[in-house]
């Protein structure tokens, strides 16, 4: 794909009022989320609930790019059509989880590297012929004890910078995920400082391994505190700090932010992005890339019944455009209320 390509696809997947579905749950985490249903974790079950996300009526006026598993990129819906392509018949560019997941990290208790460097390449090319237009890895940064450490962040952002080089070798759009995890009772503040070290290291990072920014998207988490800190921010605060940060860190030329949910409800990670793009002035697009706060609801809506495909796609549809006013700045509660209401 050629340079001007790479970056027109980065900025389709968020353009105006779009962000990205994802859907780029393992086998392992999947099972996690049927069970919650009651939902044997079969790959029929897999197969059709991940067309029942791709074929709602409509998604792709609010979501601009899906990332898919490697079996979910190659499956086809009840019709048999190819995943990739049904995705790009409704105007979602098809993206891929490329990392093999996140290891415990050597002489670095509690910490993870994540791995999958070894062979990207050639699964890169792989993922090319089969329709993936992008790609994600995502690093996981810990906050507790004495942690994270320096070791950490380094080997994570170093990580996430060969493999951003590597995709951009071979065609595709590099999703960068540093993950300041939520888990925990740190502050708000001390999320901040490591949001903070995480990006400026980031960066860092994809320079030294000479990433092209305008070809690349980033996936942050907000600064947000602990889930298990006593004091909660308001989502004012958490929209300013996390702003803040990203303006101290992330050069301009990224065209887009896609912000993850990490575990925060649906409606609160709609609020969040909606209050950062209200308080304006950012230099990239502030967008959405999430999971759990897209399908939470479509999950108990399906509860596995094909009878229940319509009412899930609908829940499916609601939540996405709710994200993608958030991504302009006219998300409100009351039209939550009045979606309920309808």
């Amino acid at each position: 794909m050629s340079v001007q390509s790479l970056e027109s696809v980065a900025r389709a997947m968020i353009a105006p009022g779009k962000g990205i579905l994802a859907a780029d749950e393992s086998t392992g985490t999947i099972e996690k989320r049927f069970k919650s249903i009651n939902v044997e974790n079969t790959e029929e079950n897999r197969r059709a609930y991940r067309d029942l996300l791709f074929s709602a009526k409509g998604i792709g006026q609010y979501i601009g790019g899906a990332i898919l598993y490697d079996e979910t990129l190659r499956q086809k819906s009840a019709d048999g059509t190819p995943f990739p392509e049904l995705l790009a018949r409704q105007g979602v560019i098809p993206g891929i989880k490329v990392d093999t997941g996140a290891k415990e990290m050597a002489l670095c208790p509690g910490e993870t590297v994540t791995e999958g460097l070894d062979g990207l390449a050639k699964r890169c090319a792989e993922y090319v012929k089969l329709g993936a237009r992008f790609a994600k890895w995502r690093a996981v940064i810990t906050i507790g004890a004495g942690i994270p450490s320096q070791a950490c962040i380094t080997a994570n952002a170093h990580a996430l910078a060969r493999y951003a080089a590597m995709c951009q070798a071979a065609g595709l759009v590099p999703i960068v995920e540093p993950e300041v995890l939520m888990d925990g009772e740190h502050t708000i503040e001390r999320c901040e400082e490591v949001t903070e070290w995480t990006l400026r290291d980031q960066f860092s990072a994809l320079a030294s391994q000479r990433v092209a920014l305008e070809r690349m998207v980033l996936k942050p988490s907000m600064v947000v505190a602990g889930a298990s800190c006593k004091q909660q921010a308001s989502v004012s605060e958490v929209a300013e700090r996390t702003l803040k940060v990203l303006r101290r860190t992330v050069p301009a030329a990224v065209p887009g932010i896609a912000f993850l949910s990490g575990g925060q409800s649906d409606e609160l990670a709609t609020a969040h992005l909606d209050a950062m793009n209200k308080l304006g002035g950012a230099a990239w697009t502030l967008s959405f890339s999430y999971g759990r706060a897209l399908q939470a609801a479509v999950l108990k809506a399906w509860k596995g019944s094909p009878a229940n495909v319509s009412a899930a796609q609908r829940a499916f549809t609601h939540r996405a455009r709710m994200n993608g006013l958030a991504c302009t700045g006219r998300y409100s509660a009351d039209l939550e209320r009045q979606a309920l209401a309808a």
